[in-house]
Parts: C-alpha cells; sequence; structure tokens
C-alpha cells in the first residue's frame, strides 16, 4: 500500500466524500490528475527581462521548460516579446527548445509566467546505482564523458584521481565529488564570471551555482562518470527561503545505472520542485541568451513559487477550451 500525504485533497474534500472509492479514483483524476505521486503541487514559474540594446542585434534564447517537462504545464510558457517581432524556435542538437530573434535598436523586454504541475517529490536518490563500464554506454552518453569549454578534464585529470580513486565507485563516488565541491567552494554572487572554468573555481574556491556544477561535472568525467549540465527553476520549496533575489539555478546529471540522476553540488540536498529548461556539456550550450551585438542587461527578475490552490485553479480555470483538452485530455470543468 503507498501512503501519502491528504493536503492536496483537502479542498476538494466536500466534493468527494459522498463518493464511493471507485468514485473517488475517477474523481481525483479528473481533477488535473492531482494523485500522479500522491504527493503534488503547482509551482508558478516565470521571469521578467529587459535588454537594452545597442543596434539590432541577433539573439537565440533558452527560455523554455525544457521539452520533457511540457506534459507538466499547466499553463504554457509562452514568450511575450515587446515591442513584437518575429521570432523562430528549433529545437538542438540536445532537445533544449530554442527562440530566435532580431531585437530592434533600444530596449526589449522578454517575459513568461507559467503554471507546472510537480509531484512534490525531491530528487530521486539511488545510493546502489552503479557505473556502467564506458564500452557499454549509449552512443549519446559518450560525449559527455569529454571535456568541455567550462569542463577542462584535461587540467583536472590528476587531481580528480588524487581525491576520489579511493571512492567506491557509482552513487557514494559522484556524492563524494558533491561532498567536495560543497565543502570546497564558498558560494557568493558577487563571486560570478562569464568567463570562470572548472578550473578556475577549483583554484580561487569561490563562485556561484554554475561554478558549483562545473566542477562538479569536469570531476565527474574525469572519473569516467558521464556528467552533463542543467539549468532552470528552483525555488525555495521545502526549505528556509533565501532572503536573495530569486534566479535561475544550475545543477547537474550523472548517467548511472542505465538512466541519469539529478545532484546539485550548490545545495547538496535532495531538493523538491525542480523544473529543468536545457541540458548541455556545460553552460555555452545552456546560455539563457546569447547576444551578437552589444547591449546591457537592464532587469533580471525570476519567479519560482509553490502557487496557493486558490490561485492555481483560477489560472487553470481561465484556460481556453483546446488548452484545457490538451492537459486534462477533455474538456472538463475545474
Amino acid at each position: 500500500m503507498q501512503f501519502f500525504s491528504s493536503a492536496p485533497l483537502l479542498p476538494l474534500l466536500p466534493k468527494i466524500l459522498p463518493l464511493t472509492w471507485i468514485e473517488f479514483g475517477f474523481t481525483a483524476l479528473k481533477y488535473g490528475q492531482l494523485l500522479r505521486s500522491g504527493i503534488s503541487m503547482k509551482i508558478r514559474v516565470g521571469f521578467d527581462l529587459v535588454y537594452d540594446c545597442a543596434q539590432a542585434t541577433p539573439m537565440m534564447l533558452m527560455l523554455h521548460v525544457h521539452p520533457s517537462r511540457a506534459k507538466d504545464l499547466l499553463i504554457a510558457d509562452e514568450l511575450r516579446v515587446s515591442p513584437e517581432v518575429p521570432v523562430s524556435r528549433f529545437a538542438d542538437p540536445f532537445g533544449n527548445l530554442c527562440t530566435r530573434l532580431v531585437a530592434p535598436k533600444g530596449e526589449i523586454r522578454l517575459s513568461t509566467d507559467a503554471l507546472v504541475f510537480d509531484n512534490g517529490q525531491p530528487d530521486v536518490m539511488a545510493p546502489d546505482a552503479q557505473e556502467v563500464p564506458i564500452g557499454e554506454l549509449p552512443h549519446d552518453v559518450l560525449q559527455f564523458l569529454n571535456g568541455s569549454r567550462y569542463c577542462e578534464t584535461d587540467r583536472l585529470m590528476n587531481v580528480a584521481w588524487s581525491l576520489f580513486s579511493g571512492t567506491p565507485r557509482g552513487w557514494a563516488r559522484v556524492q563524494a565529488i558533491c561532498d567536495f565541491v560543497h565543502s570546497h567552494i564558498e558560494f557568493g554572487y558577487h563571486h560570478a564570471s562569464a568567463i570562470k572554468s572548472a578550473h578556475d573555481v577549483l583554484d580561487q574556491r569561490r563562485g556561484v551555482c554554475r561554478d558549483f556544477a562545473h566542477l562538479a561535472v569536469a570531476l565527474c568525467r574525469c572519473m569516467g562518470i558521464p556528467a552533463r549540465y542543467c539549468t532552470g527553476y528552483l525555488g525555495d520549496i521545502g526549505v528556509s527561503p533565501d532572503p536573495t533575489p530569486m534566479d535561475f539555478s544550475a545543477w547537474f546529471e550523472v548517467y548511472l545505472g542505465g538512466r541519469w540522476y539529478t545532484f546539485d553540488a550548490r545545495h547538496n540536498v535532495s531538493r523538491i520542485g525542480r523544473i529543468v529548461m536545457a541540458r548541455g556539456r556545460d553552460a555555452t550550450d545552456v546560455a539563457i541568451s546569447t547576444t551578437y551585438g552589444a547591449n546591457i542587461l537592464k532587469r533580471f527578475k525570476v519567479v519560482t513559487v509553490e502557487a496557493e490552490e486558490a490561485e492555481a485553479s483560477a489560472l487553470v480555470a481561465a484556460l481556453t477550451p483546446a488548452a484545457r483538452r490538451r492537459w486534462y485530455g477533455t474538456e472538463v470543468a475545474v
């Protein structure tokens, strides 16, 4: 028997108490499939960015929720652009959803506001997961063993083997790498630098979440464990609120036991409500914006909060019938 929290169902109790258990099951599914995991939530995500361009500037953006979470979008993260300009979208070689546009001279505003279903479960942990021999790795995983722009495996190979060759292989070795990076690096937004590499982070012993991820990714690759860099939304859900302004977050995934697992060297704990936007070899592959011209980022606001039930219900109720059918599978009242 699976036990689960009844908290998400409290608003529904007046509707379901008179029902039989069979009717209850169908009713729960009708209400947005809230029982996928037993403990679920709806997370409001979005951003508000303003760039001031010195001239017409081509941009490539990675600002959408990753397609692997598309089925969880209660309200799609449609990109709003002001002033309106033509945009085109495509999937890059890593499966990330990208947007291209040419920003006019002056200010351009990019924003979205979306609602995402989440099962409310922390990151999966599998302490018994083992490494896959390199000769047996899938072809598309091999690239995540190689060095990259910010993860210089050639410069870190000797350090990695001196630190971790004696640790148990598999999950325990990756956790040992996380523990080292978490305790070795001082976090601070004032330590951010667009040119800082994993080797620089190890040398300077300070950085932001992307630097924690780069160093951990590089060390894993040095030890023959495929690792890829991730970016996305991560709010203060289930943890003490962080007083600093919200930002996009960076973490990484490793390939163990035939699948990818999430690790986070910055926080070094299993977290709830992680919503991936993009994956790649390092931050070069998943930059939220790549601009081909001089510009200034004048506004940067990110939102990631658990939506109150009343707020979420009102937002979902405002969906068009077509959008509602896309999510619920039928045009139901919510």
